[in-house]
């Protein structure tokens, strides 16, 4: 079993696809078969699986979240780092922390147009920390 950690840094509000980022952990790890855990560390952004191949789904999802969770909504008493705060906790609660994805021959299995993204629900630009734990057989006994 092994733990990384790396750091997506964003320009605001949206995704940020971390793919690269995971595999890499994924083949330093030297693991043949098992998991890969990735979890987000922190409560204003989350993790999504999502279509990687068109950047207008990417929109469409960004544009569903403004709609779903408006920033402009009343009765929001967690205001403390501005009018963004509670809603991004909320758009946080709506997705996940954290995706499974099992590891095969050493390799991420994801679909055709699968990708895994940091969906940052804050207007402004943030650092955010990633750690990624793979869990299996090393990549030799794997064959």
């Amino acid at each position: 079993m092994t733990t990384t950690f790396f750091e997506v840094a964003t320009r605001g509000k949206g995704l940020y696809e971390i793919t690269a980022k995971v595999e890499r952990a994924v083949r330093e790890a030297a693991c043949g078969d098992g998991v890969a855990t990735v979890f987000v560390c922190h409560t204003s952004a989350s993790l999504v699986v999502f279509e990687n191949a068109d950047p207008t789904a990417a929109r469409d999802l960004e544009r569903y979240f403004e709609r779903l969770v408006p920033e402009d909504g009343e009765g929001y008493e967690h205001t403390l780092e501005g009018p963004d705060d509670m809603t991004s906790h909320i758009r946080m609660a709506l997705t996940r922390t954290s995706e499974v994805v099992p590891v095969s021959r050493g390799r991420l299995v994801l679909g055709t147009w699968q990708g895994l993204y940091l969906f940052e629900h804050r207007r402004a630009a943030h650092t955010r920390r990633v750690a990624v734990n793979v869990t299996g057989n090393s990549l030799t006994a794997a064959g």
